[in-house]
């Protein structure tokens, strides 16, 4: 593919000089649970949808699927824990290095995780399970192999696997697991994969992120976590590139057992809310099924992790027809370029409030706010802008666009209309398309007002 590095925008990546818009997959558990046949037909597929990198956990996924792995980072103790005192297993680097020849050479660029949260001491996976966690003198040596057996890829460090940072003990951790990379491939683009909902990044840490990945994650209760969180993020850090590495997956069960999965609408959903909120480097997909990769027959993971329910077997999963939704946005949004969010979206009518007038007289009024659903963002020149609605409804637009090119798209057929706009005092309403569902407002402009 080529060596990722940050645009001087601050905002966007670029990919050998060129403009990267970031579309990956989690495929966490790649190292240990596909065949080859498995990863050439995925590579294949994926290729095809429009994606050009890869999330993958260097380390065994802790809550895979419970198939036996072909080989092992370290000698395993007969209770199956692994035994750090013994030597690294240089079978199962150089199996991940060949793995990796074929993802770089389908066009991929991989986004390596170096240690997930359960291998770390002090966060919420090493206290559910900290068999595994890898004793401090070890790392060194360890983020050594990894730069010996990877570097060469030209992958992203992910330093961190859905991780919080609430312990010394973890912190310290990641900060010598990110000093000793930086030191030992400098121009690798480094980030940290954090936990879902949490948005923390410690300040030993921050200063030596290229980019910033949040979480959104998968549950059912926080659905606008996919657009308050880069609003949050981008008003507590200095500016870089920044995307949703882990939205809500398709046909995941909602965390903490809760009962409901996320269909396609959902992910499509947090695609283009987190994307049109800042989060507009890229976005990344799951499918619940393909990140564990899991296949039918086989003993349950004791790992229970966040408590998911069921996942489809992988060859069902990868028939998930959210990833082409994903692989569509990504074609939309490279047409224009870096996006900023633009506050332009009107008052709508709420509902109606009681109230009592001087006289004693109940009376009925409306109330109309802007809808924190209704999502817009605009190119920096203002020539561009997208507005998701994830219901179908009248846009209000604080604009006048009488000279503007607008048309409506359907994300469930794609079918494009060109909508009734009507202009009041400086207003514009984009009057509703005989569309069902979620829709995507596309705004030309011949000329445009250049944003900050």
């Amino acid at each position: 593919m080529g060596k990722l590095s940050v645009n001087q925008d601050n905002r966007t990546f670029l990919c050998d000089g060129k403009p990267f818009f970031w579309l990956a997959d989690t495929l966490w558990s790649l190292f240990t649970n596909m065949t080859d046949q498995e990863i050439d037909s995925y590579l294949t597929l994926r290729k095809q949808q429009g994606y050009n990198a890869l999330q993958i956990n260097i380390l065994p996924q802790w809550d895979r699927c419970w198939v036996k792995a072909p080989y092992m980072p370290f000698e395993l103790k007969e209770d199956g824990v692994f035994d750090y005192e013994k030597p690294m297993k240089q079978e199962y680097f150089d199996n991940a290095s060949r793995i990796l020849d074929k993802v770089v050479s389908y066009g991929f660029i991989p986004a390596l995780v170096v240690l997930w949260s359960n291998y770390v001491p002090g966060n919420w996976a090493s206290r559910i399970n900290g068999v595994n966690v890898m004793p401090k003198d070890l790392i060194v040596p360890y983020c050594e192999k990894v730069f010996e057996s990877f570097d060469q890829y030209d992958p992203v460090y992910i330093i961190s696997g859905d991780t919080d940072f609430d312990k010394e003990e973890c912190c310290e951790y990641y900060q010598i697991a990110m000093n000793k990379m930086t030191e030992l491939s400098p121009t690798t683009l480094k980030t940290l994969h954090i936990k879902g909902r949490y948005t923390y990044l410690p300040d030993g840490l921050v200063d030596k992120m290229d980019f910033y990945m949040y979480q959104s994650g998968h549950n059912g209760v926080h659905l606008d976590k996919c657009y308050t969180m880069p609003e949050e993020m981008l008003s507590r850090y200095p500016a870089k590139p920044l995307l949703n590495a882990e939205p809500c997956y398709e046909q995941m069960g909602y965390s903490g057992n809760k009962y409901g999965r996320f269909n396609q609408k959902d992910i499509r959903r947090a695609a283009w809310m987190s994307v049109l909120s800042g989060a507009g480097a890229g976005i990344t997909y799951g499918a619940h099924g393909v990140w564990n990769w899991q296949k039918l027959n086989m003993p349950v993971n004791p790992n229970a992790g966040e408590g998911f329910d069921a996942a489809k077997p992988c060859t069902e999963a990868l028939q998930f027809s959210g990833a082409w939704d994903y692989g569509y946005l990504k074609d939309i949004v490279t047409r224009y370029g870096a996006l900023l969010p633009d506050d332009k979206i009107g008052n709508v009518t709420k509902g109606f409030e009681r109230v009592t007038d001087e006289a004693g007289e109940v009376q009925m009024i409306s109330v109309s706010n802007p809808n924190p659903e209704i999502k817009m963002a605009s190119t920096a020149d203002g020539k561009a802008s997208l507005i998701y609605a994830p219901f179908n409804t009248k846009i209000i637009v604080k604009e006048d666009l009488s000279h503007a090119s607008i048309k409506v798209i359907d994300l469930v057929s794609k079918n494009i209309a060109s909508p009734v706009v009507e202009v009041k005092e400086g207003v514009s309403y984009i009057q509703m398309c005989p569309f069902d569902e979620d829709v995507l407002v596309v705004i030309e402009r011949s000329t445009g007002i250049r944003r900050p």
